[in-house]
């Protein structure tokens, strides 16, 4: 490898790595703050959220890693524009198509790698990412019963404490309501004081209070107008509560595995094409439906009149020839006929069109993974030619044209892919945003390359000069 090389892909790879952190970083951060109440408060390990925060970071990475090479290669053509490292390499007979071939390959692998990683981790990874998550997120906050507080975590139960001494588990002034038996029978006890312990597989937490009374009142059945009220006095009683589902456990893997984000290119060939038969089915399905349905009056013609004679009778001659009360039964079944056919009709297009929506997200997933890896080749076509272009590194217009491209990007993309959703464009409308920005890519590589001044302020202002002085 040469020196140029070698100085090419320094300048190019650091930039690389700390915009892909960083985007992977705003992009999580956006991720916690969105769960961020599902996460506190629940008395979970650091290990369970870091697996978390792991298997959401790699769900990022087909988002970051574009972003990651369309600003990297501004920054770093930019900043050989403004030192003129770039006008040093043009003078020693390096052209600028030769300055970013290194970066050209490093691109080409970021490509591979990028589709690599959607067709064979991102899989694993959502299903990780979905299945952690939605264990955290129904897993009940962990056991903090506050002074002053009424806590309602226990099912059926509602407890009051007066005040809670340092250790953790001597409460004062004890107020436990009851209504694990139906709203016709509370019972309230109540104590001086308490002792609260988990027991040692943390499935039950005890509570034992001493000194109280256990009020309770029967409304059901015979007692509904009477009421009765009983007192019992104790000087110490135990009450168990089940907090199984304060733990944390993990689902089974089987219960999430079928989704269309979390399968490769082969699963979804498969489940496509088994999709496409079901969805054949239901609209033969309906057709038959149909037919059976609107023909159904038939059975009130005469036995020798039928619509598929070689000379058929027009409709109302037949009708005509009825009596009038089976001719009153015929218009009778045929509006029934039609009524119930409508409805049929509006229950098979919400179906077919539930179906066919599920089809197109399976169809969009199976296009994402190819676009947004060539989205790494075709914005490093923008940027780099750009950043040579405008001669400007740092973090200043790097950024700001990085975020531009990739918002154009971004948006035509996520309008294609509704369109494609809702069956307003076949699956091919997912290479829309890939369309839109391969003559820009081009047309600022023709620029870059032949070192043109259609970018260059100076030259327009020359040239307008130009202009207003011979219309003067």
């Amino acid at each position: 490898m040469k020196k140029i090389d070698r100085l090419i892909l320094r300048s190019f790879v650091g930039p690389l790595v700390l915009t892909f952190t960083l985007s992977v970083l705003v992009l999580l951060m956006q991720f916690v703050w969105k769960y961020v109440d599902d996460l506190v408060g629940k008395g979970l390990d650091f290990s369970v959220i870091a697996e978390l925060l792991l298997y959401a970071s790699a769900t990022f990475v087909p988002m970051a890693l574009p972003i990651a090479v369309l600003f990297a290669s501004i920054m770093t053509m930019g900043n050989f524009g403004e030192k003129y490292e770039l006008v040093a390499m043009k003078a020693g007979g390096i052209s600028v198509s030769r300055v970013m071939r290194p970066m050209v390959l490093v691109a080409l692998l970021l490509t591979g790698m990028a589709f690599y990683f959607a067709n064979n981790v991102m899989p694993t990874a959502m299903l990780k990412y979905r299945m952690t998550l939605y264990d955290i997120t129904h897993k009940k906050p962990a056991v903090n019963i506050r002074p002053g507080e009424y806590y309602k975590e226990f099912d059926g139960y509602v407890i009051r404490v007066g005040s809670k001494s340092r250790d953790g588990r001597t409460l004062q002034d004890v107020l436990v309501y009851d209504h694990s038996k139906g709203m016709n029978e509370t019972l309230v006890t109540v104590g001086k004081r308490g002792v609260m312990q988990a027991s040692p597989d943390n499935m039950y937490l005890k509570i034992t209070l001493f000194d109280g009374y256990t009020y309770s009142e029967n409304s059901s059945g015979d007692n509904y107008l009477r009421r009765p009220l009983t007192s019992i006095g104790f000087s110490e009683q135990s009450l168990n509560f089940d907090i199984s589902s304060f733990a944390y456990n993990k689902s089974v893997e089987e219960n999430f595995k079928g989704s269309y984000q979390m399968m490769n290119i082969a699963q979804l060939d498969t489940t496509i094409a088994q999709l496409e038969d079901s969805y054949r089915e239901r609209i033969d399905q309906y057709f038959t439906n149909m037919r059976v349905n609107l023909r159904a009056w038939q059975q009130y013609l005469p036995s020798d009149s039928t619509l598929h004679a070689a000379q058929p009778v027009p409709l109302h001659k037949l009708l005509s020839n009825l009596p009038a009360r089976d001719r009153r039964s015929a218009y009778l079944h045929a509006r029934n006929a039609a009524v119930s056919a409508r409805q049929d009709a509006q229950m098979y297009e919400d179906l077919i069109q539930s179906d066919r929506e599920y089809i197109n997200r399976h169809y969009i997933e199976w296009h994402r993974k190819f676009t947004l890896s060539i989205a790494c080749l075709l914005l490093f076509l923008i940027g780099a030619p750009f950043g040579s272009i405008v001669r400007k590194g740092g973090l200043g217009l790097p950024l700001v044209a990085s975020v531009g491209f990739f918002v154009l990007y971004y948006v035509v993309g996520m309008i294609a892919e509704k369109a494609v959703r809702e069956s307003a464009m076949g699956p091919e409308g997912m290479w829309i945003s890939s369309i839109v920005m391969l003559p820009i890519g081009i047309v600022l590589t023709l620029q870059a390359t032949t070192d043109s001044s259609f970018f260059d302020g100076s030259s327009w202002r020359k040239f307008f000069a130009k202009l207003f002085r011979k219309g003067q």
